[in-house]
């Protein structure tokens, strides 16, 4: 029986710390805020429970006395249980985190606190406002905002606030923003002291204002800035122009849909979010193993009568090797064929099986593989065997073409592609409010599972939304519904089609 009160940190995944991580890896249970980016549940147990508290500024879903009675009960649950309080930021920096641990203590509960990294550092810091500095402040102070400054017995020392050469920073105090510039002003301070605002800090909707003290309250107004957001007061503000880093990423604010397999989307997920998109994962195809493995199982008991094997996916690598490991073989079973690979992630996949391709097309698409395979040989493939393990449905292209060189092709499956039970509301929403900047399909199958939930027509009502493909038989598809992609890169890889995105955005072509 143990509580974490674990801090989340300010909206960036990567902020998380190890410690979290483990703890969340060994909960029984989360209780998480509404301020906890949603993918750190993704570090639970499958089987862990997840309980929403939806605690933000004026919209509680449970009571803070109710939320205690909850840690409580849950980690005396069935004999003792490990519960996770994931909390945004850091639990101690006015998350009540102290509060909640009082509570523990006092039912006898044992807990830990694991800190985050708190917003009132990480904001600023990613909207490249250094709180302290040599040649600017010594010293940082961070207040609630939340308060009113007007209220009768405010904690807030208004005169030494407004007197000292520390950098402020003030924590959910959008809604008395006025009311604490006026505070300040009237305590001494000069009105065009520098002042910045950093919304939603570290995530891909930040964004930034920087104003004289005095004019924040309308520049906030005017430009719809509001909670969550971070006031800094100080002349360290000024640096934000030149060392603004996050605000330059060439994707940051942009909306951008991964249709991929969860198990294939992370590559590209990770690559659009490191260049500052927002990625709304909306997998169109599910991989799952195949009821009957008789096929492969014979064709790997075989595996010498075969000259070449072709594996044209990440995901034929990893079942052809579980097959593999299951009839008790390792890669030494290929020594007696050359391999070659469609691309040069499914040629990773086998390196770090241990096996060098043999072949790798210039062109990553099935059409170049056997080309290439007919010049690499001569284009002697009469009486040649290949065996392709692959998904139980694919294009026929490849086989097709090497049987009329006279090549022997065993096509067997290793795994099979079905449509994925996607949630299209969100996407819906976005697209009909004209909020979607890009979708991405990674091959054909994920165009036409994609179209099955949004219809075309609604795409062709937002030309503002980009299609991106990953190469021509995938653009092909989309224009077999009507469809255009305004993005396809040279090279048909996942890492090439997540720069495309990001050039086609670039500000030098708006």
């Amino acid at each position: 029986m143990k509580v974490y009160l674990l801090g989340a940190g300010p909206g960036d995944p990567g902020l998380l710390t190890l410690k979290a991580r483990d703890a969340l890896a060994a909960a029984d249970a989360v209780v998480y805020d509404a301020l906890a980016n949603p993918s750190l549940l993704d570090h639970a147990r499958p089987d862990a429970e997840r309980i929403y508290v939806g605690k933000i500024a004026g919209r509680h879903a449970l009571p803070q006395d109710e939320i205690n009675a909850l840690l409580i009960r849950k980690a005396r649950e069935d004999g003792g249980k490990v519960v996770v309080r994931l909390k945004g930021g850091d639990p101690y920096i006015f998350g009540r985190g102290g509060e909640e641990a009082e509570a523990l203590v006092a039912a006898g509960v044992p807990f830990e606190e694991v800190p985050g990294v708190s917003s009132a550092i990480a904001a600023p810091a990613y909207a490249g406002i250094p709180l302290t500095h040599r040649d600017f402040a010594s010293s940082v102070t961070i207040i609630t905002g939340h308060e009113s400054p007007d209220k009768p017995g405010s904690v807030h020392n208004w005169p030494a606030l407004a007197a000292s050469a520390s950098t402020l920073v003030f924590v959910m105090g959008m809604k008395n923003l006025p009311d604490i510039a006026a505070s300040l002003i009237r305590a001494g301070m000069d009105p065009a002291t520098p002042a910045a605002l950093v919304h939603r800090g570290t995530t891909p909707r930040q964004r930034c204002l920087t104003a004289p003290l005095a004019e924040l309250p309308a520049a906030a107004v005017a430009q719809g800035f509001s909670n969550p957001s971070i006031i800094v007061v100080g002349e360290v503000t000024r640096l934000h122009a030149s060392l603004d880093w996050f605000g330059k990423k060439p994707l940051l604010g942009r909306r951008v849909v991964v249709t991929r397999a969860r198990e294939q989307a992370s590559g590209l997920a990770d690559r659009l979010t490191r260049l500052g998109a927002e990625v709304i994962q909306f997998p169109t195809i599910e991989i799952r193993e195949l009821e009957d493995y008789a096929p492969l199982d014979a064709a790997i008991a075989g595996l010498d009568a075969y000259d070449w094997l072709i594996f044209t996916s990440v995901n034929g690598v990893r079942h052809f090797w579980r097959r593999l490991a299951v009839a008790g073989k390792d890669s030494r079973a290929l020594a007696g064929a050359r391999v070659a690979a469609i691309g040069p992630a499914t040629a990773d996949a086998l390196a770090q099986r241990g096996i060098t391709a043999d072949f790798l097309p210039s062109r990553y698409q099935a059409e170049d593989v056997a080309e290439g395979l007919k010049a690499l040989t001569g284009a002697a493939l009469s009486g040649m065997r290949f065996l392709l393990p692959r998904a139980l449905r694919a294009r026929d292209v490849l086989p097709e073409t090497l049987r009329a060189a006279g090549a022997v092709v065993d096509v067997v499956p290793a795994y099979v592609t079905v449509p994925a039970a996607a949630r299209k509301d969100d996407v819906l929403r976005l697209l009909e409010n004209g909020e979607l900047d890009c979708v991405s399909f990674g091959s054909s199958s994920t165009v036409e599972n994609f179209l099955a939930l949004i219809p075309a027509e609604l795409l062709r009502r937002h030309p503002e939304t980009a299609l991106a493909a990953i190469g021509p038989v995938t653009t092909a598809t989309l224009r077999g519904h009507g469809l255009e992609a305004a993005i396809t890169p040279r090279d048909y890889t996942i890492p090439a089609l997540a720069d495309a995105i990001a050039a086609h955005f670039s500000p030098s072509r708006q």
